[in-house]
């Protein structure tokens, strides 16, 4: 039986961004992906499209902000929408849900600029959830994959200019020791897993020329159960989308979850 390959990509717009999400999924032929970034409200997701590729979709939308997805070429089962801990929290960052044996996440962590905002405050609260969350799946002992747009940069490699994002959201000391937290429940990051010495990116900004001179960070990651982890194949960034005609200024990241023994 061949490994699962699951994918997460920041789509910003899948609207815009449609021609582009069709062609990877056409070329790359990822088993899951996890989007974030849809901008849409669940009706507005242009599903028939994505549907006539072989995909099952399950959607958590929102007007103009957020919205995340799971499109699966197997069946999406016993779907969670929302992040628990927080009921009077409306933004659509986290959605859920199993697939085969493999219980699966798609994520968009709140930004958290400008950090003298009140947007800081709710990314770190947000990730506390995340944490008491993550904690609770491990409870369960099952292959748990969660992958999506963390927008924490876990390490000054993995960011072009450390000195210039030190005061940044993605890198702040307290979003950074709520990512290791992350970790230290028990859950593998899958990147490094495989590729434990090398800097990549996975997000380049619109602005300055950051694409043409490599300028970028990698903010899109995925966290494994140990039980996922001891299944663990190849991990990759794929580069391509980010360098075509009007592309999303995240580009998709993959791994293979093994078949279980």
């Amino acid at each position: 039986m061949a490994p699962m390959k699951i994918a997460t990509w920041n789509v910003n717009s899948i609207k815009a961004r449609l021609p582009r999400v069709v062609e990877w999924l056409e070329q790359a032929q990822p088993d899951v992906a996890l989007l974030q970034e849809l901008k849409v409200t669940d009706e507005a997701f242009p599903r028939e499209v994505i549907e006539d590729l072989g995909y099952n979709i399950a959607t958590h939308g929102q007007k103009t902000y957020n919205g995340v997805a799971i499109l699966s070429k197997r069946p999406i089962e016993d779907v969670q929408r929302g992040l628990p801990g927080d009921d009077g929290d409306e933004q659509a960052r986290y959605i859920e849900a199993t697939i085969d044996t493999v219980r699966v996440a798609s994520i968009y962590l709140p930004n958290g600029n400008p950090t003298d905002s009140e947007k800081f405050p709710y990314k770190l609260a947000w990730m506390d959830r995340l944490i008491d969350h993550a904690r609770e799946l491990l409870s369960y002992e099952d292959a748990t994959v969660l992958g999506g747009d963390y927008n924490v940069i876990p390490e000054d490699r993995d960011c072009y200019d450390p000195a210039g994002f030190a005061t940044d959201a993605l890198c702040r000391p307290e979003s950074r020791a709520r990512w290791r937290q992350l970790q230290f429940l028990g859950l593998t990051e899958a990147f490094r897993a495989r590729h434990p010495d090398i800097s990549a990116y996975s997000y380049w900004d619109y602005q300055g020329g950051a694409w043409q001179k490599d300028h970028g960070v990698r903010i899109d990651h995925f966290l494994l159960s140990p039980q996922a982890a001891d299944r663990l194949g190849k991990v990759e960034i794929d580069r391509t989308p980010r360098g075509k005609e009007r592309p999303s200024d995240h580009t998709p990241v993959w791994c293979e979850i093994e078949p279980a023994l």
